[in-house]
């Protein structure tokens, strides 16, 4: 499988982290989706920015969390930088 292809720049995903715990997101360009995985929330991108605003954080439940994360081969890890 190729390398997914970031519509966010490179630079501003090696530094976004989940603004509560600080600790690196799973970026699904083709949701428009940054998850972390440890808290099972995710916050929208919407025009190409990151709301990462924890009041704004949406809940995912078991099924749709499961099914993230099968498909983190088609993620980025953020944080990275």
């Amino acid at each position: 499988m190729s390398e997914p292809k970031p519509s966010l720049p490179g630079a501003l995903l090696s530094v976004l982290v989940d603004p509560v715990d600080h600790e690196p997101l799973w970026y699904f360009a083709e949701r428009s989706l940054l998850y972390n995985v440890r808290t099972r929330r995710a916050y929208v991108i919407k025009n190409q920015i990151p709301v990462l605003l924890d009041s704004e954080a949406i809940e995912i439940g078991e099924s749709e969390a499961l099914e993230l994360e099968r498909s983190f081969a088609d993620a980025i890890v953020t944080g990275q930088g």
